[in-house]
């Protein structure tokens, strides 16, 4: 019995003993486009004062620097990760990549608010693309076990050290220049093109029978998950109960509705509904919401609370982050390990725990700063969490997925990632805004604080949720990953065979 991975052709034999230059180059490309990816989720954060003044942006307007990319990653992942495995993953990524670098040159020289939230979305779009390719590229690169866990944790850690870097940078670019931090990702992004042309090996897209596009799901799918993504961003300013937000509210539902039944129907479906059969995929999605969203909540809150209240600098702020960037960097090679000896249930609640514990002790902060005992501890143990929560949900969702589907896997993670996002950065929004104006001395540097709290509290109660949601899985064994799928053609398999089995997600 074989199992239902195979190598990609070009992409060398990793064997036992260590990978061939080739597929180090390959896995430096792709943790080079994930690392601009996250890096350009975090790094315009600081700069938006800056690009206020210099483009004279209303608040309204600012925020659309910000949510555009959001919009174009989160609404379009789905769509990307079946043109990975559809039109083949080496061309997505590289083509998704010169527009990325393309859009980050115009980002950098437009004089116009609408063209540089035009820019920000296109790179969005384009993130949308070579995330769930890159991440399908690595899985059908690597065998399926430590070597591939191996892999996935330096990718992944490597877009976790983007997205906390991106903040150190941004500081340190923004003194110089906003028009730097939007600049930077362009020559990189250029390097790992013309590196990814002579390494990323080529991948056959997929033909024959049962085998399209699903014009009508992709439709209704991107269509949903735009809305969505666009509903919950624009709620806090509109209000979550007025008619414009309930009434979008109620067309996502309706294209969602519309996105199931034409995937039960459709022969070639942009999401095989039943790889929501393994369980290990829906604790994975919504970890990754989960995760993901209260870091997004509490990395806004925490620079709001050091440059207003505290009044440090923007490079002040992105040195108090370095910590937790630092942790993730050093700690990128020895997940895998880790995933390997403990299972990927025990190393992702071993994360929430740590993440839950930083959130609590947060709460601490009052308007003296208190870096040694609440800040730096704080960011240490977020450090902590996303290098073993970020790998482990990437190794969890892709394990047992058969290689013309790992695009698709992978589209949704990131989804779940990015929708999380934006779903829970407007939670805590719409939570500090509510408690702002209210009580004695509103607009006090108290009051002001007082608001920040109930945001922590969301911000904890989302991570205790997602640590919950993966406690369920400790029930379960270690190994393996997956649905056990017995086999109709022998009648008696090895232990080896039922590994291999083992991992096969049911139809």
């Amino acid at each position: 019995m074989t199992s239902p991975h195979t190598t990609v052709p070009g992409a060398g034999t990793a064997s036992e003993q260590g990978w061939s230059p080739r597929q180090w180059g390959t896995l430096l490309v792709l943790c080079a486009a994930l690392f601009l990816d996250a890096l350009d989720v975090s790094m315009v954060g600081v700069a938006l004062p800056s690009i206020a003044h210099d483009l004279d942006l209303s608040t309204s307007s600012l925020q659309w620097i910000v949510s555009g990319y959001i919009l174009g990653y989160g609404g379009l992942l789905l769509l990307g990760g079946r043109a990975a495995d559809l039109l083949g993953r080496r061309r997505v990524f590289l083509i998704a990549l010169a527009v990325f670098a393309a859009a980050s040159l115009l980002g950098g020289l437009v004089d116009s608010g609408e063209l540089l939230i035009a820019s920000r979305f296109i790179k969005g779009l384009s993130a949308a693309f070579t995330a769930p390719a890159g991440l399908s590229i690595i899985t059908t690169s690597f065998a399926e076990g430590p070597l591939r866990n191996r892999a996935l944790s330096i990718y992944t850690t490597c877009g976790a050290t983007g997205f906390s870097m991106g903040l150190v940078l941004s500081g340190l670019l923004t003194e110089v220049g906003w028009r730097w931090t939007m600049l930077l990702p362009a020559p990189i992004a250029l390097v790992a093109l013309v590196a990814g042309l002579r390494l990323i090996p080529r991948s056959p897209r997929e033909h024959g029978p049962g085998r399209g596009y699903d014009l009508p799901g992709a439709l209704t799918g991107t269509g949903a998950t735009l809305l969505l993504v666009f509903t919950v961003v624009q709620a806090p300013e509109v209000g979550w109960a007025s008619a414009r937000t309930l009434g979008s509210f109620a067309v996502v539902a309706a294209l969602l509705a519309a996105f199931v039944a034409i995937e039960t129907r459709s022969a070639h479906p942009l999401i095989r509904l039943g790889v929501f059969r393994s369980a290990d995929q829906i604790r994975a999605n919504l970890g990754g919401a989960a995760f993901f969203g209260s870091y997004v909540g509490f990395q806004f809150l925490v620079t709001q609370y050091m440059q207003s209240l505290l009044g440090w600098s923007a490079l002040q702020t992105a040195l108090a982050f370095l910590p937790a960037g630092a942790l993730v960097a050093v700690a990128s090679t020895r997940i895998g390990p880790l995933v390997d000896r403990f299972g990927t249930p025990r190393v992702i609640a071993a994360g929430f725990a740590a993440l839950v514990v930083g959130y609590v002790l947060f709460l601490r902060i009052s308007l003296t700063p208190q870096y040694a005992a609440v800040i730096l501890p704080s960011m240490l143990l977020l450090g902590a969490a996303c290098a073993l929560v970020f790998p482990s949900l990437n190794i969890q969702a892709t394990n047992g997925v058969k290689d013309d589907e790992q695009g698709m896997v992978s589209g949704l993670l990131n989804t779940s990632f990015q929708v999380g996002g934006a779903i829970f950065l407007a939670i805590v929004t719409a939570v500090v805004t509510a408690n702002a104006g209210h009580g004695t001395g509103a607009g006090t540097p108290q009051a002001v604080l007082d608001s920040y709290r109930p945001g922590l509290v969301v911000v904890s109660a989302v991570a205790v949720g997602g640590l919950l949601i993966t406690l369920t899985g400790l029930r379960r064994r270690r190994e393996p990953y997956g649905i056990l799928v017995a086999s109709s053609t022998e009648s008696a398999p090895t232990a080896a065979d039922a590994t291999a089995d083992a991992v096969v997600v049911a139809d």
